[in-house]
């Protein structure tokens, strides 16, 4: 009799075989693994582009981009142009060295191209810094409402809107710092240059406000409530407990949410590309023109020579945009996220 249903239990034990559930999870580790493979290829692609600096080509490839952009007879003032502009290449003393790179200047285009990365770098964190600047306490202060304090109709309304505006595409907003509020910060401040970092900077934080809110807001709500309970049940006030006891517990969250805002608006590029005026300046004044890392490629890779030496600067470019944001996003991920979950563990 024992052995009879312990063979019963074993059966009913035994997981049943589901097509559904075998195709679900099949499925789902393909698209998991294909989409890993896309993005290593990228990345090897990217890397293989910049390597081009340490290992030129030969000269002739710029000859021969100039013979494979042809089509058909090409008449003879389309040949003399030709030649002209291959004598000019051949004459060109074109190399990304560190010293060129670590230049003040970007003029990418003439007999000697200096590929000065300073001012782009400069330009990228000044316009990421001022988007930090505006838009992080307006969406750490809305989390800290809509988690807290906020009744839940209020709260159901406000945390889909603030959300909904990461939906926007980027060039939307750019086009909306464009039109309307480089002019207002111009007739407000009486700034000399329309496009310049400070109207960047402001309309980058409408594209940051939603990422740094969304993980505040988790992470406050992720606070066990004997926290609050404890602080209440001392004696303390509502807006003693938030800032107090909840604020410091989710300090590891809001500190990853910055982070992943400050990736956010460092790899932004069409917002800057139309709001900063594009001129890579290297300056600390906020109303002055300037050029990030990613508009230049957005600006420059569709005129660039195939196999170029500025094509290749654009590509570690590229690469540098992303070693900073995967950085920047491994520390919020495995770092201050398993801090804080260790910290509400009691660890």
């Amino acid at each position: 009799m024992t052995n009879v249903n312990s063979k019963k239990t074993d059966l009913l034990l035994r997981r049943k075989f589901r097509l559904g559930e075998f195709l679900a999870e099949n499925v789902i580790r393909s698209v998991s693994f294909v989409s890993f493979a896309i993005i290593v290829l990228i990345f090897v692609f990217v890397f293989r582009e910049t390597s081009q600096i340490f290992y030129p080509k030969d000269s002739t490839i710029s000859e021969q981009y100039l013979q494979s952009e042809s089509y058909g007879d090409i008449p003879e003032e389309g040949e003399a142009q030709t030649e002209q502009y291959g004598s000019l290449l051949k004459e060109k003393v074109d190399v990304a060295d560190i010293e060129n790179l670590t230049g003040k200047d970007w003029q990418p285009v003439g007999e000697k191209p200096k590929y000065g990365l300073l001012p782009l770098f400069i330009g990228s964190l000044k316009v990421t810094l001022m988007a930090i600047l505006f838009g992080a306490p307006i969406a750490i202060f809305a989390a800290i409402y809509s988690a807290l304090f906020a009744p839940k109709k209020i709260r159901e309304f406000i945390k889909p809107t603030i959300e909904l505006l990461a939906s926007f595409p980027s060039v939307v907003i750019g086009f909306f710092a464009l039109v309307t509020l480089a002019t207002i910060f111009q007739d407000l401040f009486g700034t000399t240059y329309r496009l310049n970092a400070f109207v960047g900077g402001f309309a980058m934080a409408l594209a940051v406000i939603p990422i740094v809110y969304t993980i505040t807001e988790d992470s406050l709500v992720a606070v066990p409530k004997y926290y609050s309970e404890a602080s209440l049940a001392l004696g303390a006030t509502n807006w003693q407990t938030a800032f107090f006891v909840i604020l410091p517990a989710a300090t590891p969250g809001i500190f990853a949410a910055l982070l992943l805002g400050f990736g956010r608006a460092f790899g932004e590029t069409m917002i800057v590309l139309m709001a900063t005026g594009n001129a890579p300046i290297s300056s600390i004044n906020p109303f002055e023109p300037v050029r990030t890392l990613s508009a230049t490629i957005g600006a420059e890779m569709a005129e660039v020579v195939f196999g170029d030496m500025h094509y290749s600067v654009l590509f570690l470019i590229g690469s540098l945009l992303f070693i900073v944001t995967f950085l920047i996003n491994a520390v919020a991920e495995f770092y201050v996220r398993a801090k804080l979950m260790k910290k509400f563990r009691g660890e």
